[in-house]
């Protein structure tokens, strides 16, 4: 028997309203697995875009003020 199939065999037993509250507790459960997924994407993201400007402040610009067609 899988951890799956022996949770609804043990939630079936339970009256509705505690069959309620472990849906409320599963549901908490998968909304803090998803953050946390969430937040490991961010620290992903961060990471490599830092990565791929690393240096970029060192080099020079390309462009003058002799390229700007208009200036304010």
């Amino acid at each position: 028997m899988t951890t799956a199939q022996a949770i609804a065999q043990r939630v079936q037993a339970l009256p509705e309203a505690a069959q309620r509250e472990v849906l409320s507790f599963v549901e908490f459960l998968h909304a803090r697995t998803e953050a946390a997924a969430r937040e490991g994407d961010t620290a992903w993201s961060e990471f490599s875009l830092a990565s791929a400007m690393r240096g970029i402040e060192d080099e020079p610009s390309p462009y003058t003020a002799a390229d700007l067609k208009e200036s304010f």
